[in-house]
């Protein structure tokens, strides 16, 4: 508040600059009860200390911490209070992330003998080490790293060929001398490739792992793996996440990944290291796994999990494998060019074998990939259902920009209009009756989100429904193509697209459960050209939820779950109608290859009065109470991201 009042009184600044600062300002008395419960929510909702805490249990909490500081329990609960708006930048996040969260976290996991002891299960695990370059520190450390783990039920199996240079064996040979647990292999090919058989001979453990020698795993690493598996007894394939370390051990560039995102490794092979696979399942595999590895290790994953339910592929959401930065040389062009072309083809193979009807194009970033899924003939009818009231302007505009614009024949536009009264609005919707893709239908009541297009979607022809805000946009042409070619998939339930502010920064790139208490739009206020968090703000993925301000479903499916909850008049319903869709048994999607304007609440209007904020916190409450620990543990974020802020920072 002081910051802003010595804006506010900055004689250099004109006043024609005060309405873009602030745009509602009150000042209001609060009971003492009042305040200390509205702290308490917050904390509850946000703070990674206190989440998903009763009230009492938290403030019983603060006055313990506060009793232990000598300090008045305001003080404390102020800070922590503080600490929910504070936002760092990415590089500083990790760093605390690193100190106050990870290392505590291994602290409590105490030392070797106490780790081991609290295992159910002691598999052999069984290590593949690739000598892909000839850098000897990087060699070293790799090898190191595996022997200092604190689980020692591994076999190190290293495979070289018989153009290794000398001093490289001379290594490998000290190394495999000091621990029966290593095992050299010298294969007979001139280049960096290794055979099935070969591995298969070798293979002494219940699951392997397969490490390039820039790899640098955690201490804990192979006893985090071990500790998900006697806790996942069906899991066949588990991975990590995963960051770069440089030669003094300073971390950097984490990759904090999702949950078994199946779209997403369409797009990208985010799964990458630190991946452990079954070894009964390698056996299935018809190729050889090792096939010049770095080019074919997606085409090998994909028919892993083809082999797969999705619920016997693990994420472990700790940090266990460490890139070596500068590890080896950048890849020339040609070479990276020759790798994707080669993903391409490995794509185009996998879903050939399922029969999917599919093109596999280059993605909008090196080693990306986009899926495009064919659109049947003739292509289904969508019924674009827009509930409108008054607002002459951003309807037109709507409305315009989609018959002029879309490109896609077979839709139709229901428009309910909910007791407009502007002459101007009433002379419009008489204007565009008569266009062959529109029909008008009359909404009298209370406006309720939920209810109005549950009541459209009634009256739609189509099998698949678009839920559309009269405030939308087009961009791009063939938006709606896009999104019908995936609502159209059988295991796929909500679409939705890439949205823009009009000052061409993010309004929405999908929802992430849990920011804000609640739910909010990940990657909010991003530049529209920005590559987003892992790059994923330019590849289509799997997400919880997506925005009811264009979300595209088929029939079947809406009418499956029941439509969207009219106890949700306003807020969360789109949420709640998606994470319905998820229980459901469909996979949610966002694809940024579907562009659109959203002028966010044109015709809505602010949270502004007693009764509306009543109406959200009632709206907070039920999403509290139907979906619990859901709203905490989103399987398309990462628990070690922030809940705090849309921009996908370390907590």
């Amino acid at each position: 508040m002081t910051a802003l009042w010595q804006i506010l009184n900055h004689k250099k600044l004109p006043a024609s600059l005060f309405p873009t600062l602030i745009y509602h300002l009150c000042k209001a008395w609060l009971t003492l009860i009042f305040a200390q419960n509205s702290l308490i929510q917050r904390l509850a909702e946000m703070h990674y200390i206190y989440r998903g805490n009763q009230k009492h249990d938290i403030l019983n909490k603060l006055k313990a911490d506060a009793k232990n500081k000598n300090l008045h329990w305001h003080i404390i609960a102020l800070a922590r209070y503080n600490e929910t708006f504070i936002k760092y930048s990415t590089a500083h996040s990790y760093n605390k992330w690193i100190e106050q969260i990870e290392k505590p976290r291994l602290i409590l996991e105490g030392n070797r003998n106490d780790r081991a002891l609290a295992l159910a299960i002691e598999p052999l695990l069984f290590i593949f080490l690739i000598i892909d370059s000839y850098q000897e520190n990087h060699l070293c450390r790799c090898i190191e790293s595996i022997l200092k783990q604190s689980y020692i039920h591994w076999h190190l199996c290293i495979t070289f060929s018989r153009s290794t240079p000398n001093h490289i064996i001379f290594i490998l040979e000290k190394y495999a001398a000091t621990d029966n647990r290593i095992e050299l292999i010298k294969h007979k090919g001139c280049n960096l490739t290794a055979t099935k058989e070969i591995v298969c001979s070798h293979i002494k453990g219940e699951f392997i792992t397969i490490l390039p020698q820039s790899a640098l795993l955690a201490r804990s690493a192979l006893f985090c793996i071990v500790k998900k598996i006697a806790a996942s007894p069906q899991a066949a394939l588990l991975y990590s996440d995963e960051d770069r370390i440089d030669a003094e051990d300073k971390r950097f560039n984490p990759a904090f990944k999702p949950g078994w995102n199946p779209d997403l490794f369409f797009s990208q092979n985010y799964i990458s290291y630190l991946c452990i696979i079954k070894t009964e399942l390698i056996q299935h595999i018809k190729d050889n796994i090792l096939r010049d590895w770095n080019r074919h290790k997606h085409g090998f994953l994909l028919r892993c999990i083809d082999q797969l339910a999705a619920d016997q592929i693990i994420h472990i959401p700790e940090v266990l494998y460490h890139e070596q930065s500068n590890a080896a040389p950048p890849l020339h062009l040609s070479q990276q060019r020759h790798n994707s072309d080669t993903d391409i083809e490995e794509l185009a193979s996998y879903f050939k074998e399922k029969e999917s009807k599919v093109t596999i194009k280059p993605g909008m970033l090196p080693e990306t990939y986009r899926v495009q899924w064919h659109i049947p003939t003739p292509p289904p009818l969508v019924s674009l259902i827009i509930p409108t009231k008054n607002c002459h302007k951003i309807l037109k505009q709507c409305i315009e920009s989609i018959i002029k614009k879309t490109t896609y024949t077979n839709y139709e536009i229901i428009i309910l209009d909910n007791q407009s009264s502007c002459p101007k609005t009433i002379s419009y919707l008489r204007s565009i009756s008569s266009n062959p893709h529109t029909t008008i239908y009359s909404w009298n009541h209370e406006f309720n989100y939920s209810a109005i297009n549950n009541f459209g979607a009634t009256l739609a022809n189509g099998s698949i429904l678009g839920l559309m805000n009269n405030d939308i946009e087009i961009i791009n042409d063939d938006w709606l193509e896009e999104m019908v070619s995936h609502a159209y998939r059988d295991d796929i339930g909500c679409v939705g697209a890439k949205l823009y502010y009009p000052d061409e920064t993010i309004q929405h790139a999908g929802i992430i459960l849990g920011i804000g208490g609640i739910a909010d739009h990940g990657h909010k206020h991003f530049s529209r050209n920005e590559h987003g968090y892992c790059s994923r703000l330019k590849l289509v993925q799997n997400l919880s939820a997506v925005t009811g301000a264009c979300l595209l479903v088929r029939k079947s499916v809406f009418e499956e779950v029941k439509g969207l909850n009219e106890n949700l008049a306003i807020a969360f319903n789109d949420v709640d109608f998606c994470l319905k869709v998820q229980e459901a048994g469909y996979r949610n999607l966002w694809t940024p290859y579907a562009e659109l304007y959203h002028h966010e609440s044109v015709s809505r209007g602010a949270n502004d009065t007693h009764k509306k904020r009543a109406r959200l916190r009632r709206e907070a409450d039920y999403m509290r109470k139907r979906w619990g620990s859901a709203l905490h543990t989103d399987p398309a974020y990462n628990p070690n991201l922030t809940l705090f802020h849309t921009d996908f920072s370390p907590k």
